[in-house]
């Protein structure tokens, strides 16, 4: 092992103290479930059923929203699944989606005794590892005990990827742990392989399989019938240093038409109040959905600054502006909004989703705006034109189908691993039958 991974433990074991003082902190800024921190050490608040199991990790919402289709597949085959991830938000959605014989908890922290803890009680048969979540203690630790691991719906940034270059033999040592390692693009692979992975295969991204973000109807409604006839539009996953330019494409829009409604979904909520005081300045009207209030005729800027509630701002605006791209963030995720029949609009900085942007933009499903007098342009262009937003979102609906497929080709991939299991799952279901 190498002295940097040597040193990585032994900094945990000194931080135990301080990592319990984080945990009690973030409980108190609602980042983490405070009935639940005992998860965060490894310590299991739901008992291990009878039978194999598959433990599968993920970092967060979309993550674990996109492992749906292939937890209902291992639940057919009467396999057992453990779910973990790191955040509250995520921890919310699985307690409602998650299928009869899907368990949910936290992640352990990545402290060697508290990931010893998860794994003694746990004892799962194969673990999968989601996009890139690459912690040293869970992988080492669960290699340790002989549990094959697959890293799946691998995707790996421009930014991680530069990260783990500057630790090439901790990424290799990582990596290596891994017996198959599916990648959602050749960009991803090409990185994994550069870094020491081995049996790398492109299967698509997962999420393409995953059901559209899920919108709860007695919200949609009302606010369908709140918003009427007007023009309306979304800037998604907005980031700091966005604010100007949306404040800019909703002044414009305002000049045209002056009921426009401009819908802006923070990507981290708390910073709300930052996009609010931006469009107040340009003289719009703002509410706050946290607060509980609506889009009513006397607002025409609407901060959703909620969680968990994507799937609703998608349905309600016919155009979509997706942020972290005019910025160097790299991006957010496409997808969601292309799914849900929204016109897709981005900047410059997609290097994140680069395939996927690059696949939208062929088809003629999706528009690059380079700031803020292009994005209010190209927003009131489509506003404008109906027939043209219909071909976008059959354009956005095309290209993707024609990259569908990757449920089977990550299953037909995770075969060798799972298909041992099946003895012992024929056995379990004529035992419960």
């Amino acid at each position: 092992m190498s002295f940097a991974l040597v040193g990585y433990r032994i900094l945990g074991n000194l931080a135990a103290p301080l990592l319990r003082v984080a945990l009690a902190r973030r409980a108190a800024r609602g980042k983490e479930d405070p009935a639940r921190l005992g998860e965060r050490r490894g310590l299991a608040s739901l008992a291990r059923p009878d039978g194999p199991l598959v433990w599968m990790h993920c970092a967060s919402v979309g993550e674990a929203q996109s492992t749906l289709p292939l937890i209902e597949r291992l639940r057919a085959r009467g396999v057992f699944v453990l779910l973990t991830t790191g955040t509250v938000s995520s921890a919310r959605l699985m307690a409602e989606r998650l299928p009869a014989g899907a368990l949910h908890q936290f992640v352990p922290v990545d402290k060697r005794a508290w990931v010893r803890r998860f794994l003694a009680h746990w004892r799962p048969q194969l673990a999968l590892f989601v996009e890139s979540e690459l912690w040293p203690n869970l992988i080492l630790e669960t290699q340790a005990r002989g549990v094959p691991l697959a890293l799946i719906n691998a995707r790996l940034s421009e930014r991680s990827f530069a990260g783990w270059q500057r630790a090439p033999k901790i990424a290799r040592r990582l990596l290596q742990a891994f017996s198959i390692a599916l990648a959602q693009d050749e960009t991803t692979a090409e990185r994994l392989r550069s870094l020491g992975a081995s049996a790398v295969t492109i299967t698509g991204t997962l999420k393409l399989a995953s059901p559209p973000l899920p919108a709860d109807a007695g919200a949609l409604v009302p606010l369908q019938a709140l918003i009427g006839g007007r023009p309306c539009w979304l800037a998604a996953s907005a980031h700091p240093g966005e604010e100007a330019a949306i404040s800019e494409a909703h002044k414009a829009l305002s000049a045209r038409w002056p009921d426009v409604l401009t819908i802006v979904a923070p990507r981290h909520p708390a910073r709300a109040p930052l996009f609010a005081a931006s469009l107040a300045g340009v003289g719009a009207r703002v509410a706050l959905r946290s607060k509980g209030e609506q889009p009513d005729r006397a607002v025409n800027a609407y901060i959703a600054d909620t969680l968990g509630e994507m799937g609703l701002f998608y349905r309600l605006a016919p155009v979509a502006f997706v942020g972290g791209s005019l910025i160097a963030h790299g991006g957010q995720n496409l997808l969601e909004p292309a799914r849900l029949g929204a016109c897709v609009l981005h900047g410059p900085d997609m290097r994140n989703f680069a395939e996927l942007a690059a696949t939208l933009i062929k088809a003629g499903a999706s528009e690059q705006i380079d700031g803020g007098a292009a994005l209010g342009a190209a927003v009131a262009r489509l506003l404008a034109d109906a027939p043209e937003r219909a071909r976008r979102v059959a354009a956005a609906h095309s290209a993707l189908a024609a990259e569908d497929g990757a449920l089977d080709r990550i299953w037909a991939g995770l075969a060798p691993l799972i298909d041992p299991l099946a003895p012992v799952v024929g056995h379990v279901a004529h035992a419960h039958a």
